[in-house]
C-alpha cells in the first residue's frame, strides 16, 4: 500500500494529559489500544478502512505493545479470529464493511455467539447505509437480534465513541456476548478531540505468552447437544447481564427538555442530525440543548425495558427515530409499552420514511409533523381559568417558538419550491454523469476489447462482481447481468451457462479471487466440469476497498522495473496463475490489459475454443492510482535534480477526425471528449484529449484494434531535455513553421 499513515500512527502514541485531534475512525483505533486489546484483524472496506490500514503500518509500535494485527483474507476469517476470546481473557477486535462483510462473516458470528466469550470481543463495522453507500441497503441490527450480540451505536462525538469502545469490551465480558460497534459514514469521518489515556499493554500478548492452553470444555463448543443449553443462556443470563451493565453504567443518555410531556428516542448514530433538525425548528439551541427530552440509545440492542418505560411513562407522545427498515427498535418499544399497559402515543415510521438515509431535512419534516400533532394549543386543566362550560386553551409554545416553526416550514417549503423550479426550467432532464474508471485504469481496455469481441461473436451473458470492474455496468459499456457478492461471479453463472448456446463470462478482480472466488467459483467449476470463461483482473491490489496489498501484489523490485513506461509491467508475481494451475486449470492465458488487440483475440479464442472446460484469462495491469502515487514523488525528485524526464501524451488530429466518435464509445475515458469542429464546413464536433491524460495509450490501441480512423497521435513531452534534443526541437519547429507559411 503506497498511502502513508505516518501522522496517524504518531497520534496512536498519545497518552495521559494529551489531547487527541482527528477523525472518528482513528479515535476508535486509539480507543482499542487504550482498552488493552490483544489482537486486531479485519477486512478493509469503507468507511472503516483506516482502522486496519493504520494498524498494519504501525506494526513496529504494535509489537512494542504486544498487540497482534492481521489483515485477513475475508470477513469470515476475521470473525473466526474472535474464537481466541472464547477460552482466554484476551480482548479482540475485528473490523469490516457492513452489511456485505457481516453477511460473509455470519457463519462464524453465529458459532461465536452461541458458546459466548470470556475475553471482550468487539466487532467494528462500517454501517454503509444510505444514499452515499456503495452496498446493498440492509442493516446490521438483524444480525445482533438473531445471534444475540450487543449492538452499540455511539453518538457521533469522539469522547462518547471512545467511551463506548472501552465499555464495549467490558459489556462483552460482563455478559459473555460479542459486541458490535456500528459506525455510519458520518461517525467515521466526524472530526473532534478527546482527552487521551495511556495505551494498555494486554496482560497476555505476543510479548507475554501463555504457557499452556485452556482445559477442554465441551460447553465452549458451538456443537450439539450443548448448543441447546447455550440458546437458553442467551435469554436467561447473558441478555439480563448486558441490560444490568448498560443501566448501571448509564451507556444510554437521557437529555432533559422543558416539554416533559413529549419525548424523542433516537439511535446514537443519528443524534447529531436529529439535534440539527431540532435547531432548524427552533426546538434546540446552538449548544445542542433540546426543548424536547431525548433518550439517546448508544446501545440499540438489547434495550433496557425499565429505562424505556420510565422515559415513556407520563408522556403524551414519543417519537422513535430509527433509520432503515424494518423498524426493529420501534416494534420492540411498542411491544414493551403494550405489555406494561403504558398508553403513551408512539410515533416513528408513520411520520418518517420507512427506508433511506435520515439527513437533517428528512428528520426536520418528521419532527415537524410530530410537533404539529402534539405541540400545539391544549385545553387548560379543570379549574384553571375559563368560565363554566368553556374550554380555554393554554399555549405549549411561546410566540417565539411558533415563529421558529413557521420559519422551519418556510425553509422546507422553499427547498421543495427550489427543486420544482429547477426541474421546470430544464427542457429535459440533465444527462446522467455515471461513475467511471479512473483515468488510465488498466481495466478499461479489457472492456473495450470485450465490446469489440461481442460485435464479432454476438452478445454473451456476463456475471459481474464486486470491485472496480463493476464500473463497467455504466455507460459506455453497460455490461454485467448480476452482482451477487464479492468473488461470487463464477458461482453465480452456474445456473445460466447450461441454458445458453454461447459460453458465459464471469469477471472478478484479484481481490475477489482471494476473498471468495477461488473456492466458491473456480473449485466448484472444476469439480463440476463446467464449460465457462473466467476473466480475472490482476491489478495487484484489493483496489475497491482502498488499494490494500494482496498475496499477489507485485514486490518492490517488480514495481521499480515497471516504472519505465505507462504500459510496462513485469510478470514476476504469478501467484494467481500458479494457484490455478495447481488446482487443475488447463486453459490459462495471461494478457496485459493495454494490449487491446491481443486481449480481443484471447477473448474470442476463449468463447470459440474447442476446449470443453473452465477457461481463465488473467488480465494483468497495475492499478493506476497506486502507480501514480509511487511515480509522482519519483518524477518530482528527478525534476528537482534537473534530470531529464519524458512523459507521453496523446492527442487527436482535428483535420483527420471525422466526428464519428467510435473511439469515445469504445473507451469512455474522461479525458477523451469533444469540442467544436474548427473547420467551418464541418458540422460534427471533433474528438479531443484534454488535460488530465496520463498517457496510457488506450485511445490509440482502440483505434488500431477496431480499425478506426488514424486521427490519434502520440507525443513525447520532455522536461529538462539534453542539448541535442533542444537542437532537434528547434530544427523541427523551424521546418514546420516554414511549411505553414509556404
Amino acid at each position: 500500500m503506497e498511502v502513508s499513515f505516518a501522522k496517524e500512527i504518531e497520534s496512536l502514541r498519545l497518552g495521559h494529559g494529551q489531547t487527541f485531534h482527528g477523525e472518528g475512525i482513528l479515535a476508535i483505533t486509539k480507543a482499542l489500544l487504550q482498552s488493552g486489546v490483544a489482537y486486531v484483524g479485519g477486512y478493509q472496506g469503507a468507511p472503516v478502512s483506516h482502522l486496519l490500514d493504520v494498524m498494519v503500518q504501525a506494526k513496529p509500535y504494535m509489537d512494542e505493545l504486544g498487540v497482534h494485527v492481521e489483515a485477513c483474507s475475508n470477513e469470515a476469517s476475521a470473525a473466526a479470529m474472535l474464537g481466541a476470546s472464547i477460552h482466554y481473557p484476551l480482548r479482540g477486535a475485528v473490523t469490516w464493511k457492513s452489511i456485505v462483510g457481516t453477511n460473509v462473516a455470519s457463519d462464524a458470528l453465529s458459532n461465536l455467539s452461541s458458546p459466548g466469550v470470556k475475553g471482550g470481543a468487539l466487532i467494528v463495522v462500517g454501517e454503509d447505509y444510505g444514499e452515499g453507500a456503495s452496498v446493498i441497503q440492509e442493516r446490521t441490527h438483524a444480525y445482533a437480534l438473531k445471534s444475540s450480540m450487543c449492538l452499540l451505536d455511539p453518538r457521533p462525538d469522539l469522547g462518547v465513541m471512545v467511551k463506548m469502545v472501552e465499555h464495549g469490551f467490558r459489556l462483552s465480558e460482563a455478559s459473555n456476548m460479542p459486541c458490535i460497534l456500528e459506525l455510519r459514514i458520518r461517525a467515521c469521518h466526524v472530526r473532534g478531540s478527546f482527552d487521551a489515556k495511556d495505551n494498555v499493554a494486554p496482560a497476555v500478548s505476543t510479548r507475554a505468552l501463555m504457557e499452556n492452553p485452556a482445559g477442554f470444555d465441551y460447553m465452549k463448543l458451538a456443537h450439539p447437544p450443548v448448543t441447546f443449553r447455550q440458546e437458553k443462556l442467551k435469554g436467561e443470563e447473558r441478555i439480563p447481564a448486558a441490560r444490568k451493565y448498560i443501566a448501571e453504567n448509564q451507556l444510554n443518555e437521557l437529555l432533559p427538555g422543558k416539554h416533559a410531556d413529549l419525548g424523542i428516542i433516537v439511535q446514537g448514530g443519528l443524534y447529531n442530525s436529529t439535534i440539527r433538525s431540532l435547531q432548524q425548528l427552533g426546538l434546540a439551541d446552538a449548544f445542542g440543548d433540546s426543548d424536547i427530552p431525548v433518550l439517546v440509545l448508544n446501545v440499540t440492542y438489547p434495550l433496557v425495558p425499565e429505562q424505556v418505560a420510565d422515559f415513556c411513562v407520563g408522556k403524551r407522545a414519543v417519537l422513535v427515530v430509527e433509520e432503515g427498515q424494518p423498524e426493529y427498535i420501534e416494534q420492540e418499544i411498542a411491544t414493551l409499552l403494550r405489555r406494561r399497559d403504558i398508553q403513551t402515543k408512539l410515533h416513528g415510521k408513520d411520520l418518517l420514511p420507512m427506508a433511506g438515509e435520515y439527513g437533517v431535512e428528512v428528520l426536520a419534516q418528521g419532527v415537524l409533523a410530530f410537533t404539529d400533532l402534539h405541540l400545539r394549543l391544549l385545553p387548560l386543566p379543570l379549574g384553571e381559568g375559563g368560565g363554566e362550560g368553556s374550554t380555554p386553551l393554554t399555549p405549549t409554545l411561546s410566540p417565539k417558538g411558533r415563529g421558529s416553526l413557521k420559519t422551519a416550514r418556510d425553509w422546507l417549503a422553499a427547498n421543495r419550491d427550489r427543486r420544482a423550479a429547477v426541474a421546470a426550467q430544464l427542457a429535459k432532464p440533465l444527462p446522467a454523469r455515471p461513475p467511471s474508471f479512473c483515468i488510465g485504469c488498466p481495466e478499461r481496455p479489457v472492456f473495450s476489447a470485450l465490446k469489440m469481441t461481442q460485435q464479432d461473436i454476438g452478445a454473451v451473458h456476463i456475471s459481474g462482481d464486486i470491485g472496480c470492474h463493476a464500473f463497467a455496468t455504466f455507460e459506455p459499456f453497460s455490461m454485467g447481468h448480476s452482482i451477487l457478492g464479492y468473488g461470487m461471479s463464477l458461482a453465480s453463472r452456474a445456473g445460466v451457462s447450461p441454458m445458453m448456446q454461447r459460453r458465459t463470462l464471469s469477471i472478478m478482480g484479484d481481490g475477489g479471487f482471494w476473498h471468495n472466488g477461488l473456492l466458491t467459483g473456480v473449485q466448484s467449476a472444476l469439480f463440476n466440469h463446467d464449460d465457462a470463461v473466467l476473466l480475472i483482473f490482476k491489478n495487484g491490489y484489493s483496489s475497491a476497498t482502498g488499494t490494500q496489498d494482496l498475496i499477489s501484489t507485485p514486490g518492490s523490485a517488480s514495481k521499480e522495473m515497471a516504472d519505465g513506461g505507462m504500459q510496462s509491467q513485469t510478470h514476476t508475481n504469478t501467484t494467481i496463475e500458479s494457484t490455478l494451475q495447481g488446482l487443475g486449470v488447463q486453459w490459462l492465458r495471461t494478457v496485459h490489459t493495454y494490449h487491446v488487440d491481443k486481449m480481443k483475440a484471447t477473448l474470442k479464442d476463449a468463447f470459440t475454443s474447442d476446449f470443453n472446460g473452465l477457461k481463465v484469462i488473467v488480465a494483468e495491469g497495475e492499478c493506476q492510482l497506486e502507480r501514480q502515487r509511487r511515480i509522482k514523488p519519483w518524477i518530482a525528485g528527478l525534476l528537482k535534480k534537473g534530470q531529464r524526464v519524458m512523459r507521453v501524451k496523446y492527442g487527436v488530429d482535428e483535420d483527420v477526425c471525422n466526428g464519428d466518435h467510435a473511439c469515445i464509445r469504445l473507451s469512455g475515458c474522461p479525458t477523451l471528449t469533444i469540442k467544436d469542429n474548427p473547420d467551418p464546413l464541418k458540422v460534427d464536433p471533433v474528438a479531443v484529449v484534454i488535460d488530465g491524460c496520463v498517457g496510457c495509450g488506450l485511445c490509440g490501441e482502440n483505434a488500431h484494434a477496431a480499425t478506426l480512423c488514424p486521427s490519434f497521435y502520440r507525443a513525447e513531452v520532455i522536461q529538462n531535455p539534453k542539448w541535442h534534443e533542444r537542437l532537434a526541437g528547434a530544427v523541427r519547429g523551424a521546418f514546420v513553421r516554414a511549411l505553414q507559411t509556404a
